[in-house]
């Protein structure tokens, strides 16, 4: 048994949980353009939770649920990350996008997926789209612009998420720390960072009950 790796993935998997049953609360309170933003960006916090129990079972259980946790880790890089930077994108810019139109990202999204594993070129599509994600999350923060704490909010998110996925990586040691249990650590903080995020971006502000954004603490 991974000790480390048990207790870095269940932590994970209980702060991006948190993370979801918070934006699901939130949820009654916003206006209907909000919602299918909010629900794709429940789904970007629920799948790395899932990958993140699963690695339990596989780091404490059985090795055999190597594959679903590899499965369930490549949901949450190529949908559910994306799906968060979207969300971000869109409440940071007051936009009210149809279900319809959420719904066609999640097809695209899955598409684009397909397209690029039968072309061999997984890993260089996963860069460009963790690339987009992120530059995504720092925009919506930085047009908040005089607001100082969502940019710097986005920032730290940005960062924590890029030294998580690349810096650091998921095989092979770091002195007595393993990768992935050090890629989970740096994980931790920036889902529930990237929710409080999201809750202090104004949404459609015209379609918020009474008018205004009614959360603005996580």
């Amino acid at each position: 048994m991974q000790y480390s790796s048990v207790l870095s993935a269940g932590i994970l998997a209980l702060a991006c949980l948190a993370c979801a049953v918070v934006i699901g609360k939130a949820r009654q309170r916003y206006g209907e353009a909000d919602q299918p933003a909010l629900f794709c960006a429940q789904l970007g916090f629920l799948l790395p939770a899932a990958a993140a129990t699963v690695g339990v079972m596989r780091y404490a259980v059985d090795p055999s649920w190597q594959a679903a946790h590899l499965w369930l880790s490549q949901a949450s890089s190529f949908l559910g990350l994306p799906l968060l930077g979207l969300a971000a994108l869109t409440l940071g810019r007051g936009w009210a996008c149809s279900r319809a139109n959420w719904g066609r990202v999640l097809l695209g999204l899955c598409a684009f997926f397909e397209l690029f594993r039968q072309m061999n070129l997984l890993d260089d599509y996963r860069l460009l789209l963790n690339l987009a994600t992120l530059l995504l999350i720092a925009y919506a923060g930085a047009i908040q612009w005089p607001r100082r704490t969502p940019l710097c909010a986005a920032t730290a998110v940005a960062g924590l998420l890029l030294l998580a996925r690349w810096a650091v990586g998921n095989d092979g040691l770091i002195g007595p720390l393993r990768h992935i249990d050090a890629s989970q650590a740096l994980l931790t903080p920036a889902y529930p960072l990237l929710a409080w995020l999201l809750l202090t971006l104004p949404g459609n502000t015209e379609d918020c009950v009474n008018g205004e954004n009614p959360v603005k603490t996580l």
